[in-house]
């Protein structure tokens, strides 16, 4: 009898287990993977003159299901001594105290608080971008393309250096260096749903 009630309660447990998963407000979407080729780069003006650089070490946690858009979540993580306009020279100032400070503060973070979907494959992702111990809200842009199996999410949003204290003393001339400065993305993935 003792078996049978065990037996009885594993079958009622597995059972529920199985309808929670099926049940779309409790499923998560799987998380989706970054492939080579991913870029997130920025725009700069020095001058007046657009000054392009990347970030070559970066990752990405990405669990997202176009269809049902407001459950999904985004995370990056930047190493912020990974940035390169491929000048050596300036490349070597990038992660010192005025600009990045990568000894102090060696990764910038962006967390979703909101995917909304706008149609056609175009989506606005809300959260907090976190660079040099600031944070700032902003908005996202993201269009989606598929092709096959994989997807590519590419966009670009304005953010103001000075906010986030990146080029401090002399460097906040704006005259010098812009405030504005363009951050582009586009991402290879995989492990993303159908649009």
């Amino acid at each position: 009898m003792r078996t049978l009630s065990v037996t009885l309660v594993s079958l009622a447990s597995a059972a529920l287990l199985t309808l929670a998963l099926a049940d779309p407000a409790v499923a998560q979407a799987a998380p989706a993977k970054l492939l080579p080729g991913s870029e997130i780069g920025f725009v700069s003006k020095q001058m007046g003159v657009p000054v392009s650089g990347k970030f070559t070490r970066f990752d990405a946690q990405i669990a997202f299901d176009p269809r049902k858009p407001e459950t999904g979540k985004v995370g990056f993580t930047i190493d912020i001594g990974s940035a390169t306009i491929g000048d050596p020279e300036t490349d070597r100032e990038l992660p010192k105290a005025p600009w990045f400070n990568a000894a102090k503060f060696p990764q910038a973070s962006f967390q979703s608080s909101s995917i909304k979907a706008l149609g056609g494959g175009r989506f606005e992702v809300a959260g907090k971008l976190a660079i040099k111990g600031n944070s700032q809200d902003v908005v996202v842009p993201v269009a989606l393309t598929q092709s096959g199996g994989n997807s590519t999410a590419t966009g670009a949003f304005a953010i103001k250096r000075l906010a986030f204290k990146i080029g401090e003393g002399e460097w906040t001339d704006t005259s010098m260096v812009a405030d504005e400065v363009q951050v582009k993305f586009k991402l290879a993935l995989t492990g993303v749903g159908p649009l």
